[in-house]
């Protein structure tokens, strides 16, 4: 597995820790004409602290990135803690279904609201993920290909896999699956 996710530290660390399984996509600026795809079913969580995190997530989050900046690792190192594989995925195409994914995770609803309209297109992914965090750390060297606003990184070298545990256990993430699939239907 050399594919990796990059998203915001701040909702890795919500995913790490079990408290939301979604991850809603609009894809970055540099993500090609065709913009995000849903092209991969198991990646590594790429950590970034890229963007105005705090002030887009609710209040308990916000408070967490204060902590998770602080604690980054350095500029030149890439540190995966989490892999994921998608369980189910949507494209969702009105804004009020997106918005009927609130409580399932971090995001502030405004920012539901402004990616869901950005762009050329409207619309949002949301993909729910099972989580799974590695016993060690594993430390890359950042590459100045991974920069930029991208979903997808093929990474320069396949890490090596080390042994790792579902956050969630079977019945917490099932629970969490149908009230994902719950809220879409």
């Amino acid at each position: 597995m050399r594919t990796a996710f990059k998203e915001w530290a701040v909702i890795i660390d919500a995913l790490g820790r079990g408290e939301q399984i979604i991850i809603l996509r609009k894809g970055g600026i540099h993500e090609g004409r065709d913009g995000f795809q849903m092209s991969q079913s198991k990646f590594w969580l790429f950590s970034t602290l890229f963007h105005q995190q705090n002030e887009s997530v609710i209040e308990k989050a916000a408070n967490r990135f204060k902590s998770i900046a602080a604690n980054f690792p350095p500029d030149d190192i890439l540190e995966l803690k989490y892999f994921a594989t998608v369980a189910d995925w949507r494209k969702l195409k009105n804004e009020e279904t997106a918005l009927k994914l609130e409580g399932q995770h971090i995001w502030k609803s405004s920012v539901i609201r402004d990616r869901f309209s950005w762009g050329r297109e409207e619309g949002i992914f949301a993909l729910a993920v099972r989580v799974y965090q590695l016993t060690h750390p594993i430390n890359l060297q950042m590459q100045k290909e991974y920069g930029g606003c991208k979903s997808w990184i093929e990474l320069a070298e396949e890490p090596v896999s080390k042994p790792a545990q579902p956050v969630l256990d079977e019945l917490t993430f099932e629970t969490k699956l149908s009230s994902f699939r719950n809220a879409l239907s």
